[in-house]
């Protein structure tokens, strides 16, 4: 009686695990029973649909493109706080699009630093930006932009990595750098993306369990942001950009899981790896950091600057996290980036 009792316990907890591991299908937009299509898509070669949106002025008559690459939880239909007079003065086009999972994007499984890269290089040729455009990626964003200076420099005009994403396990960087800025992170945090860096498979259970805390972002703990980031974020809840609600529509692990596992995987590069794309300064590249972020330690991306004389960094007093929804920081980073 005993041992058909362990069986069916053990069979029990097996089903149980094997259900807490595994996420359930993506919502995918435009198939029965998923979100509808509302936004331009293209179709790319391997099947898979990006949504974008353009703004600024039209394609043709600009004197520079920017694809703007969001972060996490971020989408196509967050809008940068420049004014209609820099826009017209510069003559700036921005193409803003959904990562792969996020909004109407399609999921992609195997997305990574590469994949992003490339997703761009074939966004912006079905669009015709041209032989060169310039990227500009923010917060987990940043991730991205690094894809395109390693895996296609040769279509970049420009690149600024804002507030950027860093990998703690970048073998470039001094182990003791490592340790100092991810001890500066909430315990929950960092043992979440340790999980996502050792342990992918693992990372929809921690995410969905209940147990114990995982990342802070995901369960709202403002404390993660500095005094004038509340204030921005304050500003932003009152006048919500239209379409944020569908960030995350296809599901949760299609899009900010996914994007975590992607960036705290095991590249194939390092920052340290990257050759200048501009040996003949006819364009730059770009981190901006704000001195008072939580989110991003400064040390790792000063580190990189330091290393890579190329990247031009400049540190923002009084500003944190998010420096890039405050107007006149804004243009002052698309000023920098677009004046080469």
């Amino acid at each position: 009686m005993f041992v058909p009792i362990v069986i069916a316990l053990a069979v029990g907890f097996l089903g149980w695990a094997y259900q807490s591991l595994k996420p359930p299908p993506p919502k995918i937009c435009g198939t029965p029973g998923g979100p509808p299509v509302t936004s331009p898509r293209v179709k790319l070669s391997d099947g898979r649909h990006l949504a974008y949106r353009e703004a600024g002025v039209p394609k043709g008559d600009a004197k520079h493109k920017v694809i703007v690459i969001h972060g996490f939880d971020g989408s196509k239909d967050k809008n940068l706080p420049v004014s209609q007079e820099f826009i017209e003065e510069v003559q700036i086009y921005f193409l803003y699009f959904d990562r792969a999972g996020y909004g109407e994007s399609d999921p992609y499984p195997s997305r990574s630093v590469k994949s992003e890269a490339f997703d761009i290089q074939e966004l912006a040729d079905q669009l015709q930006l041209g032989d060169r455009f310039h990227v500009l990626g923010m917060s987990m964003g940043g991730y991205p932009v690094y894809g395109c200076l390693k895996y296609i420099p040769h279509r970049l005009a420009g690149a600024s990595l804002v507030v950027p994403f860093v990998h703690y396990w970048w073998s470039s960087l001094p182990a003791s750098l490592s340790r100092q800025a991810f001890k500066k992170l909430l315990v929950q945090d960092q043992w979440s993306f340790r999980i996502a860096h050792h342990a992918p498979w693992l990372f929809y259970w921690w995410m969905t369990q209940k147990w114990f805390p995982s990342l802070s972002i995901k369960a709202g703990n403002m404390a993660i942001f500095s005094p004038r980031d509340l204030e921005i974020i304050k500003k932003m809840s009152e006048t919500p950009s239209v379409g944020q609600e569908k960030n995350k529509q296809q599901g949760d692990h299609e899009c900010l899981h996914r994007d975590i596992i992607a960036g705290y995987a095991k590249w194939e590069f390092d920052p340290l790896d990257l050759d200048n794309p501009f040996p003949d300064n006819e364009g730059s590249v770009h981190i901006w950091q704000g001195c008072e972020d939580r989110i991003i330690p400064s040390e790792i991306n000063r580190y990189i600057s330091e290393k890579l004389p190329w990247i031009h960094y400049h540190e923002v007093p009084d500003k944190g996290h998010m420096l890039i929804f405050e107007r006149d920081p804004c243009e002052e980073i698309l000023r920098e980036l677009l004046s080469k």
